[in-house]
């Protein structure tokens, strides 16, 4: 199959870079894009779709990521959220020499995986699988390594007392193959590179499920001993953070790892993170929601969602478009922004619930929206709160769903920052064009 003119360019390009980049240390932690994985940045950008093709589909990803949280068949404690990927994508170069992948960045998986030859069941990919062969520091893991065992019940062993995975995702889909050790090469907005030796991967063989040629791995960013944060922890300090830039600008978003993702300055504020089962998610505490100066407590015990029981009722998920609130408190929501926009709700669009025509002087009648969590507030402003769906339709940016849920559209033009260590996640507004 012919490789797209664009990602044949981005092959060529990438591979030029790492050959003249130098090697940085690692002591100051790192930065690197995120790429949205419909952004015209993308090698696999489809120029074809619109901007509310684009919108639609990333809501409808969204809308079946939610649905499979804890679905009929509890997950292990390693299982992530779901087998539809995240929004963002990240480059990592994996192996010696190094092979580009463009993988999602997601916080709520931990293994951080790509497929690898020979690969006996493996859904299409755009760019050659991982030839470990090809690689000089490749290595399988034994059963009795740390990260094997930690990753127990979820890994066996092979006939040679190597260490074999098995990622089983909420909605039925697999990745399974070898867990390896393998150098990963991160490299930043301005072209220097950090290598990192012994990164613990899984070096997948048989993959089936609601995967597709969008992306070519996992990077997991969730909370536990496997996931890159707590890996490279002599590097990250148990920190990250991002800066995700709105879709309709055509610039890349930040992550980053170490002390260049300690969030400080004015208008910082930071929340508990909590741990529940499975302890992978980042859930915070959301007390109350005020909309146009109404108050509406978020009084977890009268609702049915069993991931909101006492604190850490809210997960925050990089790789959800949209939030998700249980039933009975978005009705809540819907009604008191109905009550304040004296303009007639229309017909919904992909999915959302309460639209409005975008008609002149209308995002002046919107109310504002914060999320009072423990100990900070997060306001919500335009890009935060209604969606652009169609020409001259606006919808709010939320839904009802089984299990709270504090999208990336929320997160837009935030820099928010984990701190594993410190089990707070900080935040304050910022022009993410510009971080």
């Amino acid at each position: 199959m012919q490789l797209f003119p664009s990602l044949l360019l981005y092959l060529i390009l990438t591979s030029i870079s790492l050959l003249a980049s130098p090697i940085q240390s690692h002591s100051s932690g790192f930065t690197t894009n995120l790429i949205h994985r419909d952004s015209p940045l993308s090698p696999y950008y489809n120029p074809s779709k619109s901007y509310y093709e684009i919108l639609r589909n990333s809501i409808h990803r969204s809308m079946t990521r939610s649905s499979h949280i804890f679905s009929s068949h509890p997950p292990t404690i390693q299982s992530p959220l779901t087998a539809v990927p995240g929004e963002y994508l990240m480059k990592i170069s994996v192996g010696t020499p190094p092979r580009d992948f463009l993988a999602v960045a997601d916080t709520g998986s931990d293994l951080t995986w790509i497929q690898c030859k020979p690969c006996h069941v493996c859904y299409h990919q755009n760019i050659p699988l991982f030839e470990t062969k090809k690689s000089s520091t490749y290595k399988k893991q034994h059963c009795r390594s740390k990260a094997c065992q930690a990753w127990q019940p979820d890994t066996s062993c092979d006939h040679k007392n190597f260490c074999r995975y098995t990622a089983q995702y909420g909605d039925g889909s697999v990745s399974r193959g070898d867990f390896s050790f393998e150098s990963f090469t991160f490299e930043s907005p301005s072209g220097k590179r950090f290598v990192f030796p012994n990164v613990t991967f899984g070096c997948g063989h048989y993959s089936t499920g609601n995967f597709d040629e969008s992306f070519d791995g996992i990077v997991g960013l969730g909370n536990s001993y496997v996931s890159i944060v707590n890996q490279l922890s002599d590097t990250t300090k148990g920190r990250f953070s991002h800066c995700m830039v709105p879709l309709k600008f055509n610039v890349s978003s930040k992550i980053s790892f170490g002390s260049k993702a300690v969030v400080s300055g004015p208008g910082v504020q930071s929340t508990p993170i909590f741990t529940k089962n499975p302890p992978i998610f980042y859930n915070l505490n959301l007390e109350r929601v005020t909309i146009g100066g109404k108050n509406l407590e978020f009084e977890t015990k009268n609702y049915t969602n069993k991931a909101s029981d006492g604190n850490g009722n809210i997960i925050i998920d990089s790789g959800t478009t949209i939030t998700f609130l249980p039933d009975k408190f978005y009705q809540k929501i819907e009604d008191a922004v109905k009550r304040i926009i004296p303009a007639k709700p229309v017909k919904g669009e992909q999915g959302l619930r309460l639209c409005y025509k975008n008609e002149k002087g209308f995002k002046e009648k919107v109310p504002t929206m914060t999320f009072h969590f423990t100990g900070a507030d997060w306001e919500l402003g335009g890009v935060n709160m209604m969606l652009d769906m169609k020409d001259g339709v606006l919808c709010l940016a939320m839904l009802p769903g089984d299990f709270a849920i504090f999208g990336n559209v929320q997160q837009m033009n935030y820099l928010v920052g984990y701190d594993l260590d410190a089990k707070t996640l900080s935040f304050k507004r910022t022009d993410c064009r510009h971080a």
